[in-house]
């Protein structure tokens, strides 16, 4: 296989200085480096900014730009908010829980848990707009073999149809909670 794993994960914030203070506080994601230049090394292009990096654990690392010459940043309208996020795996449905209470202590609205059946999420967004997912995984194997089963056929048929193939309802519909005693 070519890729190792990922190296970094880039977003755009307002402002680097918050995002680095707020991940920390709320994610416990330690700033682990900061880059600015004046020029694009790839492009060469004038365009200053400030580039941070955060321990996302276990060699994972989320990273932002800020760049204040640029327009405001936006999101793409056409695409639900509810689509486009970052999911984080944390150890279990206890850790999951009491970051929900911190969170919402701290004045952060936060939808959830919600149970995916593999893995139970809340769900809130960071200062700059993003959506996170914090999601405390709950799968037993045979879950995930019955999914593996599956996965090329509901691919094909949604291909074929753009209708949500129903071979693994079971996910949102609570019926797992039988199936997979």
């Amino acid at each position: 296989m070519l890729i190792q794993k990922i190296h970094h994960v880039a977003y755009r914030c307002h402002d680097a200085l918050e995002t680095a203070r707020w991940y920390e506080k709320h994610l416990g994601m330690k700033l682990i480096l900061s880059i600015a230049e004046d020029a694009v090394p790839s492009t060469g292009e004038a365009d200053p900014y400030m580039h941070i990096f955060l321990d996302a654990g276990m060699g994972n690392v989320l990273a932002f730009f800020e760049l204040p010459t640029r327009p405001k940043m936006g999101r793409d309208e056409n695409t639900p908010a509810w689509t486009q996020h970052l999911a984080l795996q944390v150890e279990s449905v206890e850790v999951l829980m009491a970051a929900k209470a911190r969170l919402e202590a701290e004045g952060i609205d936060v939808i959830g848990p919600t149970d995916h059946a593999l893995f139970l999420s809340i769900y809130f967004f960071d200062p700059n707009g993003h959506r996170l997912e914090l999601a405390a995984n709950t799968a037993s194997p045979k879950m995930l073999e019955a999914l593996d089963d599956v996965k090329w056929e509901m691919l094909e048929e949604w291909a074929q149809t753009k209708k949500a193939p129903k071979h693994a309802a079971w996910m949102h519909d609570g019926s797992y909670k039988e199936m997979f005693k």
